[in-house]
């Protein structure tokens, strides 16, 4: 019995050592989380849920649990689950029943998140293991809600957007740099789903873009979805994906790469791409999938 309960002990330590020393994807696919290799294979479902992000060190993930309380109403808690085990912590003491998109901080101790309370949606922060919450930037009823939050490089600030701007918040919720997406994105803007994400070297913004383009479609409607990098140093802007490639929900593999979604004409689901930001090696990794995010180089 003892080598019997000394090799499982083995066996986790193994299998947990192995998610720490490769890097890897979380996804969403059906209302499950998913994680793989960073080539896209070794698929593996590690909850139920949605929006999830994996760690820095891809050991966990954290992302919403979803429960059903009626035909229109729903009780969403941020989670975190161990990708090796598959044991999950719900953060039920958070207070509110309505919590999104939640992000790692950059040494994986901190998790940032938009919840809702008193009919307007705050940005929180809590510790990984959903001690010490609290509010980051309390939304106003009178003010357009905060989104996409990210947290800078520097583990002392953090992005959103409100659709018409990009901020930079620090953790007293002080405003320390904004940008008019407008005016940095020529005939682009963002919807509350429009996505941030900045690169290992803090230095670019990945924005997920409504351009007023035509699709040129039959199959799409809304705006065109596209990637743009925004240098935070030179303000200056690259669109990284052309008119025929649609692309969104994007993040940085490195410096020099993305993953992000896509559909092609005639597809119904989305697909997880690959691609540098020179537009080249443009690559299909994960069929049928959404959200990616990708543990740190």
């Amino acid at each position: 019995m003892k080598k019997i309960i000394a090799l499982a002990l083995v066996l986790v330590i193994s299998t947990v050592a192995a998610f720490a020393g490769e890097r890897r994807i979380a996804f969403e696919r059906s209302d499950a989380i998913y994680v793989a290799n960073l080539d896209g294979k070794a698929e593996k479902k590690v909850a139920d849920g949605i929006f999830p992000a994996i760690s820095p060190d891809g050991t966990r993930v954290v992302f919403n649990t979803v429960e059903k309380t009626s035909d229109t109403t729903y009780i969403r808690h941020i989670a975190v689950t161990d990708a090796a085990t598959g044991k999950t912590t719900v953060f039920k003491d958070v207070p509110s029943v309505n919590s999104y998109y939640a992000t790692w901080s950059p040494d994986g101790k901190r998790i940032l998140f938009t919840l809702r309370q008193s009919e307007v949606w705050d940005l929180g922060l809590i510790n990984a293991d959903g001690t010490d919450f609290r509010i980051l930037k309390k939304g106003d009823p009178n003010e357009v809600t905060r989104y996409s939050p990210i947290w800078a490089r520097d583990g002392q600030s953090v992005f959103c957007q409100d659709m018409t701007n990009i901020y930079r918040l620090g953790l007293d919720g002080a405003v320390q740099g904004q940008w008019k997406i407008g005016k940095i994105i020529p005939n682009g803007d963002m919807s509350g789903d429009g996505r941030i994400d900045v690169s290992p070297n803090g230095k670019r913004l990945l924005l997920g873009i409504d351009m007023s383009e035509e699709s040129h479609r039959k199959d799409w409607d809304g705006p065109l979805p596209a990637l743009w990098s925004f240098d935070l140093d030179s303000q200056h802007s690259v669109r990284l994906t052309p008119g025929k490639l649609f692309g969104w929900d994007g993040c940085w593999i490195d410096n020099d790469n993305i993953l992000f979604l896509s559909r092609s004409p005639g597809e119904k689901e989305d697909s997880i791409y690959r691609m540098s930001t020179n537009g080249k090696d443009l690559k299909l990794l994960i069929k049928n999938a959404r959200f990616p995010t990708v543990s740190a180089p």
